[in-house]
């Protein structure tokens, strides 16, 4: 359901800056790819997670039979979840900016989770982009707040991974844990903290500065200053995501609340068909399974589910009530919110259209 965790740290990094700047962008050649790493995942989760369910068909009748009252409370905590998510980009664009108001704050990231699920992987973030700067905000301004609203979302997620497999390998958690969904994740999400603290050491001057020489080719000059600038636009959005922390109280709660609420969703799923896990073993099967939305998979379709589903099963749950509650959990948090998405979409395009309108009428003086 969300923008996938690993792949903002890296890949939505650059697809922001690359949508702010270049609106018309197409990942093809990443949907292509996208493509083939979904037929690998579907060809394991069918290869290898569903012949260690015993009787598919009465996970699948257990399915039918989760108690209305859990479920029902599964999907209040994933309302507050998104309503976390929209706070938190209310906190992160408002500021500076009259035109993003909490009517935007919903229908923005509404609409660009849907889109995610159509192009996954940078699909949302470049709906995004492209809102902001209908909005009237600058490239280089949408670029440096996109980048700082990642690092808090998905800085709270890569801290929370490693809090809850390092837990359960201290003994500071209940439950077992076993190295490869303990450890192995923990040392992942590890990397990708330090460089982003080793990227805050450089002065953003020195990032900023020019080279003396660039490439003589057309083409080869736009890549070269696309692959140079990344690295500035990343560090000024990580000084932003710190400013953003500090000057909106409410941000980094939002971001943990949206993370939060979402783990506790799975829980209550998992209590409408049965005895929930250890909350620990929860956490970590959440976050270690969240490692698979790195895959740029169309629709998100087998990556998260297969990576939750077989970190229940190495943490010891039993297979059937893992994947009848992580495939409803992911009705409720990714396909659900589909649909209300869809209708934001249509009325982002009214907003943008009406900014358009406010622009046209201004005097020529007065235009942006």
């Amino acid at each position: 359901m969300h923008h996938g965790p690993l792949s903002s740290v890296r890949s939505s990094f650059a697809a922001a800056h690359r949508a702010a700047h270049d609106p018309c962008h197409r990942p093809g050649a990443r949907r292509a790819l996208g493509i083939a790493l979904f037929l690998l995942a579907l060809a394991g989760l069918v290869v290898f997670v569903l012949p260690q369910v015993a009787d598919l068909e009465e996970a699948l009748r257990q399915a039918r039979q989760g108690s209305p009252a859990w479920l029902g409370l599964a999907v209040a905590l994933e309302a507050a979840s998104f309503l976390a998510y929209f706070a938190l980009f209310h906190a992160a664009f408002r500021p500076g900016d009259a035109a993003i108001g909490w009517r935007e704050s919903y229908v923005i990231p509404m609409a660009s989770l849907a889109a995610g699920r159509v192009i996954p992987g940078a699909g949302g973030v470049a709906l995004t982009a492209w809102a902001l700067r209908r909005s009237g905000m600058a490239a280089a301004e949408v670029a440096r707040r996109l980048v700082a609203f990642l690092v808090v979302l998905d800085g709270v997620y890569l801290a929370a991974l490693v809090l809850a497999t390092a837990g359960l390998s201290l003994g500071l958690l209940s439950g077992p844990a076993p190295v490869y969904v303990t450890i192995v994740p923990a040392l992942l999400a590890i990397l990708p903290i330090v460089a982003a603290l080793a990227l805050l050491l450089v002065p953003q001057e020195r990032l900023d500065r020019r080279p003396a020489a660039a490439p003589e080719s057309s083409r080869t000059r736009r890549l070269f200053e696309r692959a140079r600038s990344v690295p500035a636009t990343v560090a000024s959005g990580e000084r932003g995501a710190l400013a953003l922390v500090r000057d909106e109280s409410s941000a980094l709660l939002a971001a943990v609340a949206w993370w939060g609420f979402d783990v506790a969703t799975l829980w209550a799923v998992f209590a409408a068909f049965g005895e929930p896990p250890a909350i620990g073993v929860i956490a970590a099967s959440y976050f270690v399974g969240q490692l698979a939305s790195a895959l740029p998979l169309p629709g998100g379709l087998g990556g998260v589910e297969g990576g939750m589903i077989g970190a229940f099963m190495a943490f010891g749950v039993a297979a059937e009530l893992a994947l009848v509650a992580v495939i409803v959990y992911r009705l409720l948090a990714y396909w659900l919110p589909s649909l209300p998405g869809i209708v934001a979409y249509f009325q982002l395009r009214q907003t943008v259209s009406a900014w358009d309108s406010s622009r046209a009428q201004e005097p020529s003086g007065a235009a942006a």
